[in-house]
């Protein structure tokens, strides 16, 4: 669920005119959602890193790859992240990095891009698209997107009855050019 979230993280940094830019990430907010017994449960990861070299006027030689760290899964009860952190759902003695690395991205419209990229989570890796949205504020970008994706295609939880499978990831990120 949260490494998803991570996936997200991805998309996360751009950079308006440059294609090649040493960037760092000012601000970043990686959250989930995903109904519990019916109830929506969310949460946040941190430990974000990432390399962004994205250029809205050259999008093919544009590149994103970024990872998030599971151990700090966050829920608002410590409990519930021990559990998430186990063999059950992440693994995180196994595979504690979520990680993201963009396949091609596509110009919408205005401030909109989709962009295809690789997220692997507990050893698994999946294609998903990344809608969003990308901002130049001078010397900073800002990224906001959200995906959907199923947690069983990663293995994640999958002896849970009472969880839905899909999970809601949004992704806010802010990185200095």
């Amino acid at each position: 669920m949260k490494r998803i979230l991570f996936q997200l993280l991805i998309v996360l940094s751009a950079n308006t005119g440059f294609s090649q830019i040493k960037n760092s990430i000012t601000h970043c907010a990686i959250t989930f959602q995903i109904k519990n017994v019916g109830i929506s449960t969310a949460g946040s990861i941190g430990g974000l890193m990432a390399n962004v070299q994205f250029n809205p006027n050259d999008l093919p030689s544009s590149n994103i790859t970024a990872s998030a760290d599971v151990n700090t899964i966050n829920t608002d009860n410590d409990d519930r992240d021990s559990h998430l952190k186990s063999e059950d759902f992440f693994d995180v003695a196994h595979f504690p990095q979520i990680s993201l690395k963009s396949v091609s991205f596509k110009h919408k419209s205005g401030t909109r891009y989709q962009g295809t990229f690789n997220l692997t989570i507990k050893g698994k890796t999946k294609l998903i698209e990344l809608p969003f949205a990308y901002t130049d504020k001078g010397n900073t970008a800002v990224f906001q997107g959200n995906f959907k994706m199923n947690r069983l295609d990663f293995g994640i939880g999958e002896g849970s009855m009472v969880l839905s499978n899909e999970v809601i990831v949004n992704i806010n990120a802010e990185i200095s050019k």
